[in-house]
């Protein structure tokens, strides 16, 4: 795994400094500690920062060219397929100087021009410059799994694999987007294509940008179909993911360097563990993360699948210091981000790293197989949505949801909830789960020039737009495409990417193989969420290599005990950044209200875990690259 920077002065023409791409570069030199190099050519420049995982020669080394020195390459990711890619090319006629993904990479590109993107197999950020051309090419894999940032401002273009790197350049003006800034509270990261700042964009996954002295063109050249379904019988179906599944962790077993797997001892990482088991002559060295607290640690289930399959099991467990690495996390995700699974997942990848330097996980079965509580809970609000009136859910039901908002106690709290939510039609339900601040405490606690700041924005319109986008009429599909949309490549994608390369550690994630998305999409709902079982064909495809213990036992997600962190070892630590007469929260927040649900929440009068948490890490954001 790399990291990427570069600069197109497309309307000025001035020359690119050297010294700035250098600087861009070292600012993220933990994404790639083993390389550094940068190429500069009058108003283009490109840098990249390498993490040696195939070729580890220095002919590996990057910004990368073609033979005759006019397509010019940074390149951040892996290329699963990329030797059957080179056997084409070569039959071609091209002759390469390496054994890496990124030359195959260079003269795809020199063959197919843009489409050379639906031939590859992996995950990516890249940045190519066709100096015949005139022209930028960037482009970002299908998911997400790999961040691309740009900076537009008309004349100039600059983009890097994170944020920090772009602001190095300071002739650019740091603004807060505050439609951004109110998805961040909303959803607790900030969706695709926003960031924290004005002119600053990520670059949407499955979609590629183009820039030439004209300006920049964005374009769209993959999506996730669910028009097509598979009439397989259920055993078919099943027998059918296996096989694709193990195809895909094997294309992901090609390393030069040692590898792992991420092991929680849930179904997903279960199961990519025991087929990678399966398909090596070595123990797999795998690596969990453990609490204090039986009702989050995993340890004793991932346990189970270490001695099944042999792996070589490394644990470690997170004890109540979770103070020490909340800097770190600000500085690694350069935007506000809330998820609090990022600091399990830090130690994780701290662990991982000194045994391995690729690890893989099972991220996506959850989003590709309706995995999350959240759908449970959505099919019975659905259900009681369809039998009730639809006039008696928007006259009755929003007058007791107002009714029960005066009680403090959970029970008021949950009823208002699910009120709320039925009165309201199913994207506008699934948005209201998805997201953590309700209207009426949002307005209680933000200042006034916050709201003029907002205007009219309303964060729903991002779910709306994947909702309505999806090419189904089903409702469980619509929302699984929601999620594999936002949720998986704002929040969970972002979270691995940064806590791993925190650690120069690689993830590859085989769930997220773009055929197990289309696969996956091509299965009906109902046999994805099957009577009130969640991922029902996921788990028929895992029973013949998992034991019963696994494929049955409750689902606990990779969370930490907030609540209680806020309530003892982080309080005083929370206290003082968020109450002190300098923080940033007086700029946006009023103070009284965030006093006022800070202490409900210490009187265990109510949980404010989550968006204390939210204000924490946003304040910590603030303090380290605005304030």
């Amino acid at each position: 795994m790399c990291g990427i920077v570069g600069k197109f002065n497309f309307q000025t023409k001035e020359p690119v400094s050297p010294e700035l791409l250098n600087m861009m570069c070292d600012t993220i030199d933990y994404r790639g500690p083993d390389d550094s190099g940068v190429y500069a050519d009058g108003y283009i420049g490109l840098g990249h920062r390498r993490l040696s995982i195939l070729d580890l020669s220095k002919l590996g080394h990057q910004p990368m060219s073609s033979r005759e020195k006019t397509i010019w390459i940074t390149f951040n990711g892996e290329i699963y397929n990329y030797r059957y890619l080179k056997r084409n090319l070569q039959a071609k006629g091209y002759t390469f100087l390496s054994d890496c993904d990124t030359e195959v990479i260079i003269y795809l590109y020199q063959e197919y021009g843009e489409g050379c993107l639906e031939y590859l197999r992996g995950m990516f950020a890249f940045a190519i410059w066709d100096s015949k051309r005139g022209l930028l090419f960037l482009a970002r894999d299908r998911i997400g799994k790999k961040p691309l940032f740009y900076y537009h401002d008309g004349k100039c273009l600059l983009f890097a694999s994170e944020l920090k790197a772009i602001f190095k350049d300071r002739t650019l003006k740091k603004e807060i987007n505050f439609e951004a800034f109110y998805d961040y509270f909303k959803y607790q990261y900030i969706p695709d294509p926003k960031t924290i700042y004005k002119n600053a964009h990520k670059l949407r996954p499955g979609h590629y940008l183009l820039c030439t002295q004209e300006g920049i063109q964005i374009k769209e050249y993959w999506d996730i179909s669910f028009r097509n379904q598979s009439n397989l019988c259920e055993a078919e179906m099943s027998e059918e993911l296996l096989s694709i599944l193990k195809e895909s962790v094997r294309l992901r077993m090609i390393s030069d360097v040692p590898l792992g797997a991420f092991l929680s001892g849930g179904i997903d990482s279960s199961g990519i563990v025991a087929l990678m088991a399966k398909q090596s002559n070595n123990p797999v060295t795998t690596c969990s993360i453990g609490f204090d607290s039986e009702d989050y640690d995993e340890v004793r289930f991932a346990r189970v699948i270490a001695n099944q399959y042999g792996t070589d099991h490394h644990e470690f467990t997170v004890k109540e210091n979770a103070e020490e690495v909340l800097a770190d996390l600000a500085f690694y995700f350069d935007e506000p981000f809330a998820d609090s699974s990022a600091v399990p997942t830090y130690y994780v990848s701290k662990i991982a790293r000194q045994k391995v330097t690729v690890a893989l996980s099972g991220d996506g079965g959850d989003e590709n197989f309706a995995g999350y509580e959240k759908y449970y809970l959505d099919d019975i609000e659905n259900r009681l949505r369809n039998k009730i009136p639809r006039t008696l859910r928007r006259t009755i039901f929003p007058f007791l949801a107002s009714f029960l908002s005066r009680g403090n106690h959970q029970i008021f709290q949950k009823g208002r909830t699910l009120f709320n939510t039925l009165s309201h039609a199913s994207d506008y339900g699934f948005f209201l789960t998805n997201t953590e601040f309700d209207d009426q405490l949002w307005n209680e606690l933000i200042n006034e020039d916050t709201k003029k700041q907002i205007g009219e924005y309303d964060p729903f319109s991002v779910t709306k737009y994947y909702y309505n986008k999806a090419d189904t009429d089903n409702h469980l599909s619509k929302i699984l495409y929601t999620d594999l949309k936002t949720y998986l490549p704002g929040d969970i994608l972002v979270k691995v990417d940064r806590m791993s390369m925190a650690h120069s550690l690689e993830v590859r994630a085989p769930i997220l193989d773009h055929k197990v998305i289309e696969y996956a999409a091509s299965i009906p709902s109902r046999l994805k969420y099957n009577g009130g079982e969640k991922k029902y064909i996921l788990k028929k495809s895992f029973q013949q290599i998992l034991p019963h213990s696994i494929m049955n036992r409750k689902k606990m997600g990779f969370s930490v005990p907030l609540a209680h962190w806020l309530r003892e070892e982080l309080k005083e630590y929370t206290e003082n950044h968020l109450f002190s007469p300098d923080a940033s929260m007086n700029n946006f927040f009023q103070r009284n209200a965030v006093e006022k649900i800070w202490n409900l929440h210490q009187a265990k009068t109510r949980d404010y875990s989550t968006i204390l948490w939210s204000l924490l890490m946003f304040e910590l954001w603030y303090r380290r690259f605005v304030g």
